[in-house]
């Protein structure tokens, strides 16, 4: 089962971002504010993120975060698939599919496109993000972070 988060569910949300965030999936951990900031903005509305917890066995198996920008190259609506969180008891057991599923019938038709970043080394990801039909993008992407000053040495 997938449902949107609730207020009770903070606890659990926040244990497994910080498992996400010590995880291969991403490039470094982020610091402790951030993950009560995306909780308060959660909580706040749906305007810019949404969560869907994924349940098995009548237990919380992990999570699904997504951003929402305008993309006037889409024509619309993106969804940004931030982060998807299988805990590892609960893996391979059809629930990256079951998301994906719900992906399709709950966002997809809402949005222009979905998007999502894949640490390049991430194989088991990839191939499920491909068996959904998601295709790689000839983008490099860059960003600059306003609290970290350019080292230019």
């Amino acid at each position: 089962m997938i449902r949107k988060v609730t207020p009770s569910d903070k606890t659990a949300f926040l244990e497994m971002t910080h498992a996400f965030y010590t995880s291969n999936a991403v490039l470094h951990p982020i610091p402790e504010s951030y993950h009560e900031a995306i909780w308060q903005e959660l909580m706040r509305s749906q305007e810019f993120a949404e969560c869907y917890f994924i349940e098995c066995d009548g237990q919380t198996a992990g999570y699904m975060l997504l951003s929402y920008m305008f993309s006037h190259e889409c024509g619309g609506t993106v969804a940004w698939l931030e982060e998807i969180y299988i805990q590892p008891a609960f893996q391979r057991r059809g629930l990256g599919h079951a998301c994906f599923a719900y992906l399709k019938d709950h966002i997809e038709p809402r949005v222009q496109r979905i998007r999502l970043e894949i640490e390049p080394d991430n194989d088991g990801a990839m191939r499920l993000y491909k068996a959904m039909g998601y295709e790689l993008l000839p983008y490099l992407q860059m960003v600059k972070d306003p609290e970290k000053p350019l080292d230019r040495q």
